[in-house]
């Protein structure tokens, strides 16, 4: 039987390279719970970064800008920064699962001074703990499987995105979380509970209510970055022609995030906004300023699809899951949707 038979169904790739992907994958999942999950998301921005930068060397910018370059292979962001290495399905969500494993099963190991669940704790570098790095790459695989099924079923939507906060929700279950959690005020868009230092009441010492971001929370200033990313994600297209840089610009700046720096905003759902709704817009218009304008949208949209996420869903239980990825899905598949309904020119980064 010749190689090209033996096909891994649904997946479509060969068996062979079927298995060292998975291979590569658990490492991915457990590289990501060995030096924690948001540390290898910022390892993601910078090879994309690198990829992105190598596309628009040897690409040739967007409608509104011409680039010439030098001849460069530009596979890095594809196959290293969204793929088992760093990609954000794989490493990240590996790092996530492993926290919330290490939340239940290692409390002890929670640092002084960290005030919510030890299970939201995605800073935290679980260095070679065996467990723990074997629960990353389950779910690095997990991740890599969703991925792989969702595009080659060609679903109408960021698979990666989808990937990555799917896979937290199978952990809360998996590990003895629950799946939402309790609103801890008077509902779940309630943050109050946190304004006022509330805890649990439960003797954990838990606040009642734990938002994804304390210095990104309040309505005002979750549009206003959404403003402002939005606008950078557009420009950063106009003139490069290029979707994932602004998002590798705003996922590497994460290392400030990881470092302790005060009210550093998370930024890569709202650039990306702004670079996909400038990419949409410009299949429409031939204006410069529509794309801007639809780009600052995008950005806003971004915002607060990450904001309504986090107090629905992360606020109120107890390990991380991610609102900026759901926001991701959610735009994403609306963007999917109205194109194959003709309601739109094309499909962002969809590639329907």
């Amino acid at each position: 039987m010749s190689a090209a038979v033996l096909q891994v169904p649904v997946v479509g790739i060969e068996a062979e390279h079927f298995i060292v992907l998975v291979l590569a994958a658990a490492a991915g999942g457990a590289f990501g719970a060995a030096i924690g999950a948001l540390p290898s998301f910022v390892f993601t921005g910078f090879v994309v970064l690198l990829g992105e930068g190598l596309a628009v060397l040897s690409g040739t910018g967007s409608e509104f800008n011409s680039l010439g370059g030098t001849d460069l292979a530009a596979g890095v962001t594809g196959t290293i920064g969204f793929g088992p290495v760093t990609g954000p399905h794989v490493a990240f969500a590996g790092g996530v699962a492993a926290t919330a494993y290490a939340g239940m099963k290692y409390p002890e190991m929670e640092p002084a001074g960290w005030d919510f669940h030890f299970g939201k704790n995605i800073l935290y570098a679980f260095g070679t703990k065996p467990d723990i790095l074997a629960v990353g790459a389950v779910f690095g695989v997990l991740g890599m499987l969703i991925v792989r099924i969702g595009n080659n079923l060609a679903l109408p939507f960021d698979t990666i995105a989808f990937a990555v906060f799917a896979t937290a929700f199978l952990a809360r279950p998996a590990f003895g979380y629950p799946v939402v959690g309790s609103a801890g005020g008077s509902g779940y868009f309630d943050m109050g509970p946190f304004e006022r230092e509330e805890e649990r009441g439960d003797g954990s010492g838990r606040l009642a209510v734990e938002p994804w971001l304390p210095q990104q929370y309040k309505w005002s200033g979750v549009t206003a970055i959404g403003l402002v990313g939005g606008a950078l994600g557009g420009w950063t297209w106009i003139m490069t022609g290029s979707i994932f840089m602004a998002y590798g610009i705003s996922a590497a700046s994460l290392l400030f995030l990881n470092l302790g720096v005060e009210n550093f905003p998370v930024t890569h759902h709202i650039t990306l906004g702004g670079s996909t709704f400038a990419v949409v817009a410009a299949g429409g218009t031939g204006s410069e300023l529509v794309v801007m304008l639809a780009a600052i949208a995008g950005g806003v949209v971004g915002a607060l699809l990450g904001e309504i996420t986090q107090r629905l869903f992360y606020a109120h239980s107890g390990t991380h899951v991610d609102p900026p990825a759901m926001s991701i899905f959610i735009y994403s598949l609306a963007i999917g949707v109205l194109y194959l309904a003709d309601l739109l020119p094309n499909s962002g980064y969809l590639g329907l």
